[in-house]
């Protein structure tokens, strides 16, 4: 392979092994030389990293991995952190990809990026953000991923080529940080350099990157003596003698940057390559970098001097109109003093300027006086704004001035929060309404500051989020609607911090003072919503009374009636009220229309009319109901929390329908969704409580339990009421574990906390079936006391699935008659409902008990669909017996 290969007419030395795994990448992403076989069928991606500190050449060797990826007729996408630019979320993301879609007719792009359109259009720049909640943060991700992956499979080979990644944004890192490892999947290569002692602390997670993608990032070293003999040779001609190109190594120490301009220096001087000239090159050297490089500058002149600070501040892609404008020079000087820093290798570039390299840019914005560098930043924020570029464009120049009280930035900064806010960047958002806070807004708009900084803080401080609420009703608001948004926002975010009882009290002081009928109506919809999921609650019994008597009379005219009428439908489900009640309800809430992804509304109302038809075996209806809601959260791109809780109570259904293969894929994607949003939320309780009952169900207790070991779960058991319920489920597995002593305690400590409030229906809880179980050892006749109560409760419900659950387990826990009369109408019962595990279980029993085959076999058939294998396994050995006793028993 030739190394000798030219950037601006320079050799490459000594990156000999960098370029063969360059090469090396190119071959298997293109599929040539592989034995003869097509080359779409052979392309495999891969992950290069190049580490090494300023001037070291990494930008160099990025050029020349785009100009062969070029001529092997790669698709190429390239972009660079800018230092300026890494708290403007997505500039790199844009770079990449906005150049591949941007341009496209609304319809044609619409077409092109189908459901994705919405959510990552805003933050590519492709559209403007859409009224309401955006997208959740994974979502977003997942959005870039498929625009990515689509691209590179319909324009393969493509090649993603990212320098100075260090100085990429946080939002960007984060994105190609967790996409990079699937390069391997995908007919694309991802090459980046960085320096690894600048990287930021938001890169953690791309710091281990290669070592996940399978091999080590290649540090770039500095260039040896013969090298840089080779280098200077290049540049100054091969008269250059060996005392010059020695001193030129020592004064750069190898650095191929300063080499270069130094060489530029050199020729410029006109000073002769040889020994007598050596002596020279340290002052030279020292021209090159820090105040070597500003002395350079200043020697231009004043306008030149300025027109650089311009160019600094402003960072990358300098149009020539905007850095003059911003330095406050004519178009005649503008022009002048950009030619002489182009002279003085200082800027490049003509239509589009740009420094020559990353080093000088740094040096001559450092170099900049601290006031002159906060008034060109706000000169420079008044200039983006006129020439069209918007509100966030002018922030993170505002990010760098002083606060004065100015209402210009304050609105500017808010304006572009909200940008950054519905394109799904909530931590741009949150620092740009902290600066306007400093700023300080007007006394009149510091609460609705406060309100919005809190509300861009809700997922990622929910901490924070509480005190700038809580500091903001402390302020004097003259809109009432503002203060009743502060309040329901302050209300969700303590709820979802595991807070339920100070957010029913927070709801409940201003329920107090609030003079407006349907505001009220809406706050006490939402304490009821609160209460409803407290484990803590004081009085759920006259809670329910209160909400039956107001339910009962509304008549759903609008969404708030709906959700108080649909908390009806749930009490009406916990309490064990007639399953009719309950339909009922349910039906009268949804009558109106009860989307799961409403503005400024939670899901949970929607889930929990939804599941109420599952308990009251129409599982049909609720899975209908959990489809349109599933799909609601998609188009709003929220797949974190959201999207882990709809696949996981869709597995939770499946498991009641005794679909437990399905059950278990399910939820297992709603347990990985749940670990990306983090441990111990409410959604990872919902997942790993479906999952261990899942695994119980299908006879794989081993399993179930390492799966409780690994996340924990055990006590502390959430404040929050989550379903299943964690504590009855960690005393099912430890029954399924023979361990009934500690079971029966977990089980009677389940039953002491549910009981008070009311909780009362097995069908939504079965602390008592499980408790009847691990009693029957040692008190079988409290056992069977506990077992009939539960089936009273069963048949007061009316669901035959409950009614047949709780009759086999007051079989399980008797003997003779009674047994046999149990088990019987337990099938009866199954037969009429949706739940065939439960139905298997009670086959394999009645059959065991009357040593029949026939249904032995039907449970044993009805196991095996349901994917309950070890039940099928005792069903299997029990048709054995039976067979053999039938034998036996044949004269």
């Amino acid at each position: 392979m030739g190394q000798r290969v030219l950037r601006n007419r320079r050799t490459l030395y000594e990156r000999e092994s960098e370029l063969v795994a360059v090469d090396e990448a190119l071959a298997e992403l293109t599929g040539l030389g592989t034995d003869g076989a097509d080359p779409a069928d052979r392309q495999r991606g891969a992950l290069l990293a190049f580490a090494g500190r300023a001037g070291i050449g990494k930008t160099t060797l990025l050029a020349e991995v785009r100009r062969r990826a070029a001529a092997q007729g790669c698709t190429v996408l390239s972009a660079r952190g800018g230092d300026q630019e890494q708290r403007v979320a997505f500039h790199v993301a844009r770079q990449l990809l906005q150049p591949r879609l941007a341009g496209a007719p609304e319809a044609e792009l619409r077409a092109s990026l189908g459901s994705w359109y919405d959510i990552v259009g805003p933050a590519l720049g492709l559209c403007a953000p859409t009224e309401g909640a955006p997208p959740d943060q994974q979502g977003l991700r997942d959005g870039l991923d498929w625009v990515l992956t689509h691209l590179a499979v319909r324009r393969a080979p493509m090649v993603l080529v990212l320098d100075d990644a260090h100085w990429a944004d946080p939002e960007s890192l984060g994105w190609l940080a967790a996409f990079a490892p699937r390069a391997e999947q995908l007919p694309l290569l991802v090459v980046v350099a960085y320096r690894p002692d600048e990287l930021p602390e938001h890169a953690d997670a791309f710091r281990g990157l290669p070592g996940r993608a399978g091999g080590r990032p290649h540090d770039l070293e500095p260039l040896s003596a013969d090298a840089v003999a080779g280098l200077v040779r290049e540049s100054l001609g091969d008269h250059a003698d060996d005392a010059f190109c020695h001193e030129s190594w020592a004064v750069t120490s190898g650095n191929p940057f300063e080499i270069v301009e130094l060489t530029a220096k050199v020729h410029d001087r006109g000073l002769d390559p040889t020994e007598a000239g050596a002596p020279l090159l340290r002052d030279l050297a020292a021209a090159v970098k820090g105040s070597g490089l500003i002395a350079r500058l200043e020697r231009l002149g004043p306008s030149a001097v300025r027109f650089a600070w311009a160019c600094a501040v402003l960072g990358t892609e300098i149009h020539p109109a905007l850095a003059a404008a911003v330095a406050g020079l004519g178009h005649e000087e503008a022009a002048d003093a950009a030619d002489a820093l182009r002279g003085a290798r200082i800027l490049t570039g003509a239509e589009t300027l740009e420094f020559v390299h990353p080093l000088i840019a740094t040096a001559v914005y450092r170099a900049i006086p601290p006031a002159t560098r906060v008034a060109l930043h706000g000169q420079a924020a008044w200039c983006v704004t006129d020439d069209g570029q918007g509100a966030t464009a002018a922030a993170r120049h505002l990010l760098e001035t002083h606060p004065e009280g100015d209402a210009w930035v304050v609105r500017q900064l808010r304006a572009a929060a909200g940008e950054n806010l519905r394109a799904g960047a909530p931590d741009a958002a949150r620092r740009y309404l902290a600066r306007a806070l400093r700023e300080p807004p007007p006394a009149k708009l510091r609460a609705a500051v406060l309100h919005e900084l809190g509300s861009a803080s809700l997922l990622t401080e929910p901490a924070t989020t509480v005190n700038h609420l809580r500091a903001a009703l402390q302020e004097p608001i003259a809109e009432p609607a503002l203060r009743h948004h502060i309040v329901y926002r302050l209300s969700q975010v303590l709820a979802h911090s595991d807070r339920l009882a100070e957010a029913s009290e927070t709801l409940a002081r201003e329920i107090r003072v609030t003079g407006d009928a349907r505001v009220r109506l809406r706050m006490l919809s939402e304490q009821f919503m609160w209460d409803a999921f407290r484990a803590d609650e004081p009085d759920h019994p006259s809670r329910s009374r209160r909400l039956t008597r107001l339910a009962d009379r509304l008549q759903g005219r609008d969404l708030t009636e709906r959700y108080i009428i649909g908390l009806r439908t749930w009490d009406a489900v916990q309490r064990g009220e007639p399953a009719d009640v309950a339909l009922h309800h349910a039906e009268r809430a949804l009558a109106g229309g009860l989307g799961w992804a409403e503005a400024d509304r939670g899901f949970e109302v929607p889930v929990l009319v939804s599941l109420a038809f599952m308990y009251a075996d129409r599982p049909d209806r609720t899975e209908e109901l959990f489809a349109a809601g599933t799909a609601d959260f998609e188009r709003q791109g929220w797949r974190g929390a959201h999207l882990s809780f709809a696949y996981t109570l869709l597995g939770y259904v499946r498991y009641r329908r005794g679909r437990l293969a399905e059950a278990e894929e399910l939820v297992r994607s709603g347990l990985r969704l749940a670990e990306r949003v983090g441990p111990g939320t409410p959604a990872h309780w919902y997942a790993l409580g479906t999952l261990i009952q899942t695994l119980i169900a299908r006879g794989r207790t081993e399993e179930a339990t390492r799966v409780a070991e690994d996340h924990s779960f055990r006590e502390p058991f959430p404040a929050a009421v989550v379903f299943p319920d964690a504590q009855t489920v960690y005393g099912e597995l430890l029954l399924a574990r023979g361990l009934t002593e500690a079971a029966a305690a977990e089980l009677s400590a389940a039953g002491r906390r549910l009981e008070p409030r009311g909780i009362r229906n097995p069908a939504w809880c079965p602390w008592q079936l499980h408790l009847a179980r691990a009693e029957a050892c040692d008190t079988p006749d409290r056992a069977l006391t506990t077992a009939l109560e539960a089936v009273a409760r069963a048949r007061q419900f009316g669901a035959p699935s409950a009614i047949g659950q709780a009759l086999r387990t007051a079989a399980d826990v008797s003997t003779g008659e009674a047994r046999l009369r149990y088990l019987e109408e337990s099938v009866t019962h199954l037969d009429g409902s949706p739940a065939a595990y439960e139905l298997a279980c009670s086959l394999v029993a009645l059959g065991t008990e009357l040593h029949d085959a026939d249904h032995l076999r039907r449970g044993l058939k009805t196991a095996a669909q349901c994917g309950a294998d070890g039940l099928a396994a005792e069903a299997r050995a029990a048709l054995t017996l039976a067979m053999e006793r039938t034998q036996g028993a044949t004269p």
